[in-house]
């Protein structure tokens, strides 16, 4: 399953090294099916850190194909990833760019992981550039602990209530009919030529 990941922009109150109350906007990751569970869960996760008020400011869809968090990893890098595929009509090699976000304490290491996740690809691929990110934390809807039992049941509850497309019925069949169950059955699935 793949997630979409929604930047939120969390804007409060923060004592910053001075001792000094200060505003700030800090950006925020959630993962989530829509912007309005993206909100419920950014007002969720930020009530546990932030005792004060905090106001919502901004909720995007953001770029990343995949979050990478690592162990003992401070920052978060936004790795710039060009996949190289070659193209035997034309001859030439197309890049197709794609963003991860990595968790590391510098650049270096940054790269490094970069390049650990990318071990297992098929095709080539080379990491053109690799930036500080100003995410300051990810909040992921199942992160493997117990308590993802609960989390789990209230997403299946929330996917399902989305709507759905329904499909079209290719072939006729007879369905039950309700109204008049003593009758023939009615056969759906056609128009009636007139």
């Amino acid at each position: 399953m793949s997630a979409t990941w929604y930047e939120c922009k969390v804007k409060y109150r923060k004592m910053d090294d001075s001792g000094a109350q200060k505003v700030t906007t800090e950006p925020y990751l959630v993962d989530a099916i829509s912007y309005t569970e993206a909100e419920s869960r950014i007002n969720e996760e930020m009530s546990a850190y932030i005792s004060e008020e905090f106001k919502i400011t901004n909720i995007k869809v953001a770029n990343y194909a995949e979050i990478h968090p690592f162990e003992n990893s401070d920052r978060w890098f936004k790795s710039k990833v060009s996949l190289i595929a070659y193209d035997e009509e034309s001859g030439k090699e197309r890049k197709s760019n794609m963003y991860l976000l990595v968790q590391a304490n510098d650049v270096k290491e940054a790269f490094d992981n970069t390049n650990q996740m990318m071990n297992g690809t098929m095709g080539d691929y080379t990491v053109p550039a690799i930036a500080e990110s100003p995410i300051m934390d990810v909040f992921p809807y199942f992160s493997g602990e117990e308590g993802d039992v609960e989390k789990l049941e209230r997403f299946n509850a929330i996917k399902d209530s989305v709507p759905v497309e329904p499909e079209e019925i290719e072939e006729p069949r007879e369905v039950f009919n309700p109204i008049t169950p003593d009758l023939t059955p009615v056969t759906v699935g056609f128009d009636e030529e007139e």
